[in-house]
Order: C-alpha cells, then structure tokens, then sequence
C-alpha cells in the first residue's frame, strides 16, 4: 500500500514535511509514505490555461492516482490553507467527476510555530477533500510550537505521536475498505 504524502510547505526546513517523515515512520509493514515534492511548480489555476494542462499539473495527478490514500500536512497561513496547497487542489478537482481524489482516503494534519497547530488549516483541508469527493479521516492532529516538536524522524511527544499513529491507522483501515469494495 502506498500513501502519497503532500506538505503544504514549501520551504526546505519545513515543519509540516518533518511531520509527513513521522508519519512515514509510524505507519505499519507493507506501507509506504511517498512525498510529492512537486508543488512549487504548479502554476497558478486558470480556466483559460485548463485544457492545456501543465507537466507539473500532470504529475501531481498521476502521483494521486497511483496512491491508495493520501496525507496532507499542512500549515496555517491567515487561518487557513497556503495558497499553493489550495491551488493544487484547485487543479486537480477539473473536471470534478475526474478528480484522482474520488473515494480516496485522505487525512489532514498540521504543524505550525503558534499554539494551536494549524487547526483551521486542517478543517480546510478536510472540508476541500470532502468537496472534491474524497473519503475523509475527520480527525486533527495539532503540533504546536513546532520550532521544539520534533526529535530526529519523530514527534517529541508521544501523544501526539499516538494520535498520528492512530489517524494513520484509520486512513489505512479506510483504503482496505475501499479495496474491498471494489
């Protein structure tokens, strides 16, 4: 099984990113966690360059299709999404009965310098994924003060690190629900 990992950061030393590799590192045998490291280069959207399409557009696509769930980590910026996480999303949901994300499992979680652990992020998030079809975890995990949250791979603290356990084992246990039906 293959979880495709999107962090809606794109800065190199980014928290969110660190926090995607500990949930690589919790996630039971048999399962990967895949970064997609492509999000800087999605253009803005626009209806106009829609049928065109991009490469880097394509690629983000292709990395949701080929996964069995997706995980965003994602910051908070203004209370909500980062932009450029948004606009992939955007992307990706033309047209909407196309979107990889259709009965996908996918979970949201967030880390970010303040208290409260991109909390509003992560309820945007899981409300765009609900929109565009996907099978959503409503659960959040809040790392705040994540300058200190972190130890090597993991989470410092071990709540929160059994709280990502057992959102990834939900988002695992949704995807061979999903499997099963098919």
């Amino acid at each position: 099984m293959k979880v495709l990992g999107l962090s809606g950061s794109l800065r190199a030393g980014s928290h969110n990113s660190r926090l995607l590799r500990a949930a690589a590192e919790l996630l039971p045998p048999g399962v990967e966690l895949v970064e997609f490291d492509g999000l800087k280069a999605i253009p803005p959207f626009d209806e106009d360059d829609e049928a065109a399409g991009h490469h880097a557009v394509d690629a983000l696509r292709a990395a949701i299709d080929s996964a069995d769930a997706v995980l965003i980590a994602t910051p908070e910026y203004n209370h909500s999404l980062p932009g450029q996480l948004k606009n992939a999303l955007d992307w990706i949901s033309r047209p909407l009965s196309e979107s990889p994300l259709r009965n996908k499992p996918a979970a949201v979680v967030g880390a970010s310098t303040g208290l409260f652990g991109a909390v509003w992020a992560q309820a945007e998030g899981r409300k765009v994924l609900g929109a565009l079809g996907a099978r959503v975890i409503d659960r959040e995990l809040p790392v705040g003060l994540a300058d200190d949250a972190f130890d090597g791979d993991g989470l410092a603290d071990a709540d929160q690190a059994l709280a990502l356990g057992g959102i990834l084992a939900e988002l695992v246990g949704a995807e061979r629900e999903v499997a099963l039906a098919a």
